[in-house]
Parts: structure tokens; sequence; C-alpha cells
């Protein structure tokens, strides 16, 4: 009997340590295939704003706290990160690039630190002397004061550096180019040639001999034609460059705004980036725009769309939204305005759509779930996207597709009230809005002390509940997010000027203009529940800085360095020691 007991005893203190050991391991904390402890994490999500570190697994966020509740995440495999007191944030998003064009444009001239028109075609010779098996020479960058006083290149400053072969140098806003003879020889621009829809050949007045400057579509409809198409080596050559200057400047997703057309430019060359993701290289997570031009759009269009979006979309690829242009850039005077531009008093600027068509293919795209993002600067342009997006939800019923205007220049006074009516996004470039002499000298004598009131309107727009989605427009200005975060929260120059901001009221706060970049730019592409913040159950995307942006003074936002960029959980990017 007493053997019996011993055995009774046996087999439940076999039972209580069995089942003692499945509770413990049920309620054990998961471990962490990476832990990165001792920071400073700003995590951009409003129920707990800080915390020092965080445990990854499976390339989404487990746990965020301190050093001694993430301790519990920790296993024997677990890759630790000391983070040594730094700054951390979210990965930046650049919700407006052309990201093809910027990655080739790191191969390129580029003229934007030229501060006259002999530094200019100085820097040009160069390039094209130690480039002399390039076909063209090709580049960007040049601003229209450099070229007074009409603030248009001419054809003869560009064949006295570049006399052999066709050039074509992009203005620094993507609206307006440079031809040398070659290139309009190439093109087949003659005196003749007519002006495509949408675009400018500008002549000389007196003799209507070709100048040498594009505006607008007269690029794509007749010039980028005679370029010789890089080959799939070549994209991919300039892609892996542009994911490695992306991956260092802190971007780990990209809103791309598409090619020249349905088809073209950067969503036909998806399927590279699928190349690139099973080689295991890719590092940036992109979202893709197709581009619809005037003045159709075709049922093949809407079914090319629509196998994009079956096609791609998941946490990397991601296509299916569709680009508008309405108008131009303000300092050409193409900008559509609802009042004459006060230096060119009969021009007002014009409209790139059938208002009507434009409005019925909104309707359409709405109808169809697709998010639309247009272009539209001037206030007139502006305008017509509100309506076109009211009229859109108000037929169908939609709620919540956040479509979005880009770029938002100079708005009505009755219109900035209305993006947050209508849920619009403002997709905006605070770069855009640097006071240099492009915005001085040429841009704010177009609209006038009054209109330009409104330049930009980052706090007017938040402050009536509308969202901000903040970009580059890269290779427009520069891919770094720094420089644009620093003209946000000052509205100056890095030398201070001018002294007190330009239109100061519209300053935002430091901690508005990083969730532009982070919460508000996941939010603009349906992807706040995944991405933006750093918190359990999001994607681990988050760059480790150089200073706490938090402690400097503002204008030294611009000298900000990332010292590790982690994508999915992966180091991408890692500054050298």
């Amino acid at each position: 009997m007493a053997k019996w007991k011993f055995v009774q005893r046996l087999v439940l203190w076999f039972f209580v340590i069995s089942f003692s050991w499945i509770a413990s391991a049920e309620t054990k904390s998961p471990t962490a295939d990476v832990v990165l402890i001792h920071a400073r994490i700003y995590t951009v999500n409003a129920s707990q704003p800080w915390a020092e570190a965080l445990a990854i697994r499976d390339g989404k966020i487990l746990a965020v706290g301190t050093d001694g509740e993430i301790a519990q995440y920790r296993g024997i495999s677990t890759e630790v990160i000391d983070g040594k007191g730094r700054l951390v944030l979210p990965g930046f998003t650049d919700c407006h690039v052309h990201f093809i064009d910027g990655a080739f444009s790191l191969q390129q001239v580029n003229v934007e630190n030229a501060e006259n028109i002999e530094q200019v075609q100085q820097q040009i010779k160069r390039y094209a002397e130690a480039h002399p098996n390039d076909a063209w020479v090709l580049g960007r960058g040049w601003s229209y004061p450099i070229f007074p006083p009409s603030g248009m290149p001419d054809k003869k400053q560009l064949d006295a550096v570049v006399p052999d072969r066709p050039a074509y140098i992009e203005g620094y806003d993507g609206h307006t180019w440079w031809a040398n003879s070659k290139a309009l020889a190439a093109a087949h621009i003659t005196k003749g040639t007519a002006d495509p829809p949408g675009g400018t050949i500008v002549r000389d007045p007196a003799t209507g001999e070709p100048t040498g400057a594009i505006k607008e579509d007269a690029a794509d409809a007749i010039v980028r034609r005679a370029i010789p198409v890089p080959s799939r080596e070549k994209k991919l050559q300039a892609l892996r460059a542009g994911l490695k200057h992306a991956n260092e400047l802190g971007i780990t997703r990209v809103h791309v705004m598409g090619g020249v057309n349905v088809g073209a430019g950067d969503v036909a060359d998806a399927e590279l980036l699928e190349q690139l993701r099973r080689n295991n290289e890719l590092a940036v997570r992109f979202y893709l725009a197709y581009r619809f031009d005037p003045p159709e759009v075709t049922a093949h269009q809407l079914d090319e769309i629509e196998k994009a979006r079956q096609k791609y979309q998941d946490d990397w690829i991601a296509a299916g939204g569709v680009k508008f242009f309405l108008d131009g850039v303000i300092e050409t005077h193409t900008a559509a305005m609802l009042e004459p531009y006060l230096n060119a008093p009969d021009l007002s600027g014009s409209l790139l759509w059938d208002p009507e068509k434009y409005k019925n293919f909104v309707t359409e795209l709405d109808r169809r779930g697709i998010q639309i993002f247009t272009h539209a600067i001037g206030d007139r342009a502006i305008r017509l996207a509100l309506d076109a997006y009211e009229s859109a939800a108000t037929k169908n019923g939609t709620k919540d597709a956040r479509h979005r205007i880009e770029h938002i220049e100079d708005p009505s006074a009755a219109d900035i009230s209305r993006f947050a009516h209508l849920g619009v996004i403002a997709s905006m470039q605070p770069l855009h809005a640097y006071p240099n002499d492009d915005t001085l000298k040429s841009w704010l004598p177009a609209v006038g002390p009054e209109r330009a009131t409104r330049a930009w309107p980052w706090h007017s727009i938040q402050a009536g509940g509308g969202v901000l989605a903040f970009g580059s427009d890269w290779p427009v200005v520069t891919l770094s997010p720094w420089p644009g975060l620093q003209n946000a929260v000052t509205r100056q120059t890095t030398e201070g000027e001018p002294r007190g901001g330009w239109i100061p009221s519209e300053r935002i706060s430091l901690a508005d203009a990083i969730k532009g970049y982070t919460l508000d730019a996941a939010f603009a592409g349906h992807r706040e529940k995944m991405e933006g913040s750093l918190e359990p159950g999001k994607v681990a995307d988050m760059i480790v800085l150089s200073q706490n942006i938090f402690e400097i003074d503002p204008h030294q936002l611009i000298d900000t360095k990332v010292v590790m960029t982690m994508v999915g959980g992966r180091v991408v990017y890692q500054q050298k020691q």
C-alpha cells in the first residue's frame, strides 16, 4: 500500500511539473530576432511617444518599452543593437518622387548649385569632356534666375560647350528643358514644328526659330522620344544606386509619381523591382502610380491599372494609383490661376485637361476604388481637383478614398478648409518653399503679395484638420528629407534669411513635420495600420540619427546624418565608423 501511495505521489508530481512547464512555456515571451536597446526612440505613437528599446521578430515590431521590459524578449540567438543613446525615428516615406529619373540623375550632370550661366556652362563642359562616349549629354538643375531677363535658356549657350552631340538639360522644377541645336535636330524640331497639346516650344519672337527652351509636355511628346532608351542592365544599375542613396538618407518607402504615360516610366519598370526583390536587393518599399495624359483615358488604360493592382499589392511593391497633371508651374506662368499673373496681366495659365473630362475620369476611378494623385499648383487647378473629388464622392457614395493633391503652392483662401472637409490629402514638398532667389525673385513677383500670403500653407491646412503628407519631388530637389524638414519648421534659408521667416505663420512644429514624413505619409498611402510609427505589429522600418533633432537649433536640422537604416528588421545601411 505504501509503495502504491508513493507511485501515486510520483505520478501526481510528474503531472504538476508537466503542466507547470507547459503553462510557463505558454506565457514565456517569444524570442526576438533583434532587439534595439539604450536608445532614445521617438515612436510617433501618441499613446506611447517615447521608449528606449524595442524588439523585432519576422520583420515586425514585437514590443516597445524600456530596456528592462524588452530584456524578456532576448534569447541566445537574438541580435542586440546598442543605440548608444541616439535618437531613433520611424523610417521616412517620401510621398512624391520620380524614382527612376532620380536614380539616373545620380549618374548625370547636375548644375543645381551653379550661381550663374558661366558656372552652369563650365559644369556641363567638364561633364561632357569626362564622358566622351555618351550619345547624349543629359542632366538637370538649372533655375530661371540664371537666365535674365526672360528666365529662359537659349540653345546657343549650350552649343558653346557641347557642339558635337545632343545635349538636353532639365530645369530644376522638371517643367522646362534646355536643348542644344543637335538635340533639336535629333528630335526634328524646326521652325515649322507645331506645339503639342499641353506643351510649348519657345520661339524667337522675331524669326520664329526654336530657342532651345522646351516647356511642359513638349518635352515628353517630342524630345524625349529621340533620346536612346537605357538598357535593362543600365536601369538596374541606376535603381541600385537610387536604393543605396535613399537608405543613406533614411528613406524606407517612396510614392512614385509615374512615367510619361500609362505603361511607361517607373510603373513599367516594376518588374525590375521584382528582380531586385528576388535577389534580396530591394531595400525601399514602393507605391507606384500611373500617369494619365490628356485628352482621354482609354478602356485599355483602365484595364492596365486593374492588372497592376492585382499583380502588385504587398508590403514591398504596390501599384494602382493614378496621376493627373492639371497645370504647370507659377514661374513660367503655366500654373492655372483664378486671376491673371501680377507680372504678366495677359496670362493666367491654363488647364491641361478639359474640366468635364477630368471630372468624369475622376468619378470613374473613384468608383473603382483607385487612389488619385493630381498635380495642381495654381488656385484654379487646386479648386478643380477639389471639386472633382467632391463630385465623385457624392455620385459614388465613396468614403475615405484619400485622394490627393500634389504640390498645392497657392490655393485660394476659400479652398484651404476643404482639404479637411473632403478628406483630401495635401501632398506637399517643404523644400519647394525654400525662400531663395527662385522663390522670391521668380515665384513671388508672379503671384503678388496678396496671393503670396497663402504660399505653401502647411499650417493653415493642418489647423483646419487636413492631413499633410511630405516628400521631395526628387530629382526636382534633393531626396534628402532633412532640408525639407528644416524648411517646414523655419521657412528660412540655411543662413537664416529672411529674418523671422518667409510667411512665418505657415511654419509647423518639428513633431508635426516628422509626422508628415512618417505616420501621416503612411496614412496618405492607406498603410497607417502597418507603417509610419514604431509600435507592436508594424513593420520594423526605422532610422538612427547622428543628433537629437529635438534638442538642436532648427537651423541645424540640415546637418542631420543617418547612422543606421533598418527596413523590415534588416539593417540596409550603416554609417562607416
